[in-house]
């Protein structure tokens, strides 16, 4: 399961952030864009060695970031997962809800759909 999380993020049916085109925040946008493989590394890590505690709070502060640079499609798969855990969910039901994380992940684009960015 582990390796299938950590495929190559594709370019399929993306999404970008609802502050794609704000002036003042479309960089700090791409570079948040740039680190979510990194973040979601660290999820995948902390699944796959039982870390619930760090699990649960990366999760948590993942929600409120995404929700922060404008991508409000992350959100309410981000909240699936860290209910999950905080509810003590079946190890199974935590690593589907990740999973749904990081293919929703790979979904994410820099810039706008206009191609600019």
């Amino acid at each position: 399961m582990t390796s299938r999380l950590h495929a190559k993020y594709d370019k399929r049916d993306g999404f970008y952030s609802k502050l794609a085109d704000d002036p003042d925040l479309k960089e700090l946008v791409a570079v948040f864009v740039q680190e979510i493989p990194t973040r979601v590394a660290a999820l995948i890590d902390c699944l796959a060695d039982g870390n619930w505690e760090t699990l649960g709070r990366l999760t948590h502060q993942f929600k409120s970031a995404v929700g922060s640079y404008g991508f409000d499609e992350l959100v309410p798969v981000a909240n699936r997962l860290e209910v999950a855990v905080r509810e003590g969910d079946a190890e199974d039901a935590v690593a589907d809800a990740l999973t749904e994380l990081v293919e929703t992940c790979r979904r994410v684009r820099t810039g706008s759909p206009r191609g600019d960015g």
